[in-house]
């Protein structure tokens, strides 16, 4: 029956990170919103890729990622998703709540730097897409975005279950 329970949980993370990325794809729409007329009216043409993926991080990634922490480190330690699963996030060591910059290190290393790295690889293939030849740093920069959170889930499903980013942040995710 434990090996049960302890199973269900990766699965249950998975779930849980699929709600959440509902919550994130309706903050995506929202700066989308914004953002596409923007486009569309030549407002961003000044930017370089640079700095338009510094404002896709400022404008999407740092907010996801601040919101995740903040919802993790309050007296629920959970995001919507794990709150819907029955899960929580908590020291690893001592089993309580984590303070928000344990959660924050931990959201910035789910959420924030593979989100940065796949918006640096997309930047790098549209910059490249006027020369024809794809650089090989975007090639290996686009593997990377989609290798890191295959390694996150493959994590879930071996040894304790504890991904990267929960190791090193000191956490754990745990059933209520």
């Amino acid at each position: 029956m434990r090996e049960a329970i302890v199973r269900s949980i990766p699965v249950n993370r998975l779930v849980a990170w699929l709600v959440d990325w509902l919550v994130i794809v309706v903050w995506v729409a929202i700066v989308a919103a914004v953002g596409v007329p923007l486009f569309l009216a030549d407002i961003t043409a000044p930017l370089t890729p640079i700095a338009l993926n510094l404002v896709a991080f400022v404008t999407l990634a740092l907010p996801v990622t601040v919101a995740f922490a903040a919802l993790e480190s309050s007296s629920r330690e959970a995001s919507l998703g794990k709150r819907a699963r029955r899960l929580r996030v908590v020291d690893s060591t001592t089993g309580l709540r984590v303070t928000f910059w344990r959660a924050l290190v931990r959201n910035t290393l789910k959420i924030a730097v593979p989100w940065s790295i796949g918006h640096a690889a997309a930047y790098g293939f549209v910059v490249s897409s006027s020369t024809g030849a794809v650089p090989a740093g975007v090639v290996v920069v686009t593997a990377l975005a989609y290798a890191l959170p295959l390694l996150y889930v493959l994590y879930l499903f071996i040894g304790s279950g504890r991904t990267p980013y929960d190791r090193l942040s000191g956490t754990m995710v745990k059933r209520q």
